[in-house]
């Protein structure tokens, strides 16, 4: 049966997370439903992320067996005219039968969005995550650079979702800010096509605000991990933990060892590569 490629957009502010849940709002429901009134078929989606309740996304991947004949670049106006207002279908392409969305990615880039002022956000409060005191970016930096390379992160996994190993590698992760741009990566990537939606901007805040963005980019991640990356990181810019003890949660495997969950409205999914 042929497949198809749905690269989707969402502000995942008010979803229930993008897996369908009865009687909750959820992406895949609305994706879903606006296939079947375009269509007349019903289908189960596979993204590539499952994103939880608060997450938003500039370019997940969405892979789906159809039998329409309708053209590619006509589903995208249809879909789109039977989505809410918080959720948009990017781009829609033939691919290669059998092709699916989870199973095939070969690595993704995650952002999590820090707003770092004593004033309360407005404009972003719905995708950053407030901290009113200042972060020592530099130091954050040093830190994240622990997390490059290949190790277990089960220090890094909310209980809910074991997976069968928790070993993942991280190609880079940056850390910049107004004041303190820098990165950490690691070895090269391996070659993919990337999707069309890497955003490079932070959210709109308020005039003279510090945003600071967390990117974090891997061949896979475990449940909350980045979250969790970016709590620990934050507990290093508060000057709590040294750079070094990052080092140390990811050799103590224990999700005890590492920081808080940051919350979820400062995450988004960027893109999947193939």
């Amino acid at each position: 049966m042929p497949s198809f490629k749905i690269t989707l957009a969402y502000d995942g502010a008010a979803f229930s997370g993008w897996q369908a849940q009865p009687g909750r709002r959820t992406v895949q429901g609305e994706l879903e439903r606006a296939w079947l009134e375009i269509t007349g078929e019903t289908v189960r989606l596979n993204a590539a992320g499952r994103t939880d309740a608060g997450v938003h996304a500039a370019g997940q991947v969405v892979s789906v067996e159809s039998t329409t004949t309708i053209p590619p670049e006509s589903l995208v106006p249809a879909l789109n005219s039977k989505l809410p207002e918080d959720a948009a279908v990017q781009l829609v392409e033939c691919v290669a039968d059998g092709f699916h969305a989870t199973h095939d990615a070969k690595f993704k880039r995650y952002r999590y969005t820090i707003y770092n002022d004593a004033r309360r956000p407005v404009f972003c409060r719905n995708y950053a995550w407030h901290i009113p005191t200042p972060l020592d970016v530099v130091s954050m930096q040093v830190g994240g650079a622990h997390m490059v390379g290949t190790h277990d992160f089960a220090s890094f996994q909310s209980v809910g979702s074991e997976r069968d190993s928790t070993v993942r590698t991280i190609f880079a992760v940056d850390i910049l800010s107004p004041a303190a741009p820098g990165s950490a990566r690691g070895s090269a990537r391996p070659p993919t096509t990337l999707g069309p939606n890497d955003l490079r901007n932070a959210p709109r805040a308020e005039p003279g605000a510090a945003i600071i963005t967390i990117d974090v980019e891997g061949d896979g991640f475990l449940y909350n991990m980045v979250r969790t990356i970016a709590g620990t990181l934050v507990e290093v810019g508060r000057g709590k933990r040294p750079p070094e003890w990052v080092a140390e949660v990811i050799a103590a495997k224990d999700r005890c060892a590492a920081g808080q969950t940051a919350p979820p409205h400062g995450l988004c999914l960027q893109w999947v590569a193939y």
